[in-house]
């Protein structure tokens, strides 16, 4: 199937979906634009039933199905969210599903996964692995397999998305869009490309699995080594053949996103947005904050295309995206191990407005001189500038500093 193909059953799928899903908001970010100099909206899927923008893709695969396939289950592999989005039409369909997971998939999304009636194997480290597993039961029960992203209809059913982003804001300039296996960006730039040519379509992946961004420029498909990342939805080492066949001829360029600038974006998000994304879902926003995008002057939408954050995780994102903004560091210094050293330290903070989150010591360092002890404060701060003072006021009272990480 052709991408004007899909461009059409992006249409239909419209009409099968609009009782079944929900049309996510489009919200104007004033802290996005004032930061990038563009006119930015965040479209957001991470309001979506399940979480996130598959079960559009999922739902619309599932009845396109024959009864006599129906009534042989479907079976699928995903990090998570294609997971719930089949699990969950499968249940609506009223037949069984079976998701092959990688053992790393955050504890949440698995658990989400066999709330809505899907059985689930936990099988290799990342979803290539999981997906051959899914091949192999699909070949032995008679399951249909339902691809995360290589499908033409899963296409049709996740372009929806763009679908209702250009009837919302029909004179946008740009879309910024997530990439993982290229089944999201592929259905948005279809419809887009079909109803606006000159609306520019970018893709987002993560450094850890550059697949789209080698394979373009190399001229075919490439695999490439993936490793871990906050953005696990994200992570394939290979784009497909019919995504990258749609990817190459209408998508106006990939680019790549640090983890730092992935986690800072999930913060700023949850700060400023008052919203949940998980880490694929930020990849978008990273892409503009990062300044990788030339936004000024322009109507943009950035697709979060998911938030089903781990709480766990969120937590260790929330202290790097903190840390990198600075807006918490780390001070080991060398004190002397008397009564009132450690209150002085902590006046001199605290008359910078720093909050201490956690205090350490250590007496027992070989290298430290008789006496002293080694202590590391982890200190929250009002400002960047803070920091500089605080060091300066220590030094002046003449208290060794070691380091000070942010």
């Amino acid at each position: 199937m052709k991408w004007i193909d899909i461009a059409k059953e992006v249409k239909s799928a419209e009409e099968i979906l609009k009782n079944v899903i929900y049309k996510t908001p489009l919200d104007r970010s004033n802290t996005l634009s004032r930061m990038t100099g563009g006119e930015i909206y965040l479209k957001l899927e991470n309001f979506q039933k399940t979480g996130a923008f598959k079960v559009r893709g999922a739902y619309y695969k599932i009845n396109k199905l024959s009864l006599e396939e129906k009534s042989k289950g479907v079976i699928a592999a995903s990090a998570g969210n294609h997971a719930q989005g089949v699990a969950y039409a499968a249940s609506a369909a009223g037949i069984k599903s079976t998701i092959v997971m990688p053992i790393f998939a955050p504890a949440s999304k698995i658990a989400a996964t066999r709330s809505y009636g899907a059985e689930v194997i936990l099988h290799g480290l990342i979803y290539d692995e999981s997906y051959k597993k899914a091949l192999e039961i699909s070949n032995e029960t008679g399951a249909v397999f339902i691809h995360p992203f290589d499908d033409p209809y899963v296409i049709a059913g996740n372009g929806t998305v763009g679908l209702e982003v250009i009837n919302d804001l029909p004179d946008m300039d740009m879309i910024i869009v997530p990439v993982g296996g290229g089944g999201l960006i592929s259905g948005i730039a279809s419809i887009i490309k079909s109803i606006k040519t000159t609306v520019k379509v970018i893709g987002v992946e993560p450094e850890a699995a550059p697949k789209f961004t080698t394979s373009l420029k190399a001229g075919h498909i490439v695999e490439v080594e993936a490793k871990r990342s906050l953005a696990d939805g994200l992570l394939t080492k290979k784009p497909g053949d019919l995504t990258f066949s749609i990817v190459s001829e209408l998508v106006d360029d990939v680019i790549t996103v640090t983890e730092d600038e992935i986690a800072m974006s999930m913060v700023l998000l949850m700060e400023r947005a008052k919203t949940i994304a998980e880490g694929a879902g930020a990849a978008s926003v990273a892409a503009l904050v990062s300044g990788k995008i030339d936004v000024k002057g322009k109507k943009v939408v950035a697709v979060i295309s998911g938030g089903n954050a781990d709480l766990t995780t969120l937590y260790k994102v929330i202290m790097r995206g903190l840390a990198k903004m600075k807006r918490i560091v780390i001070i080991k210094c060398v004190l002397p191990d008397v009564p009132g050293t450690l209150k002085s330290v902590l006046e001199i903070i605290a008359s910078e407005r720093g909050n201490i989150i956690d205090i350490s010591h250590s007496r027992i360092d070989p290298r430290l001189e008789p006496g002293s002890a080694e202590v590391q404060l982890l200190v929250e701060i009002p400002e960047p500038e803070a920091i500089n003072r605080i060091e300066e006021r220590m030094r002046k009272s003449g208290y060794t500093i070691i380091s000070i990480i942010s």
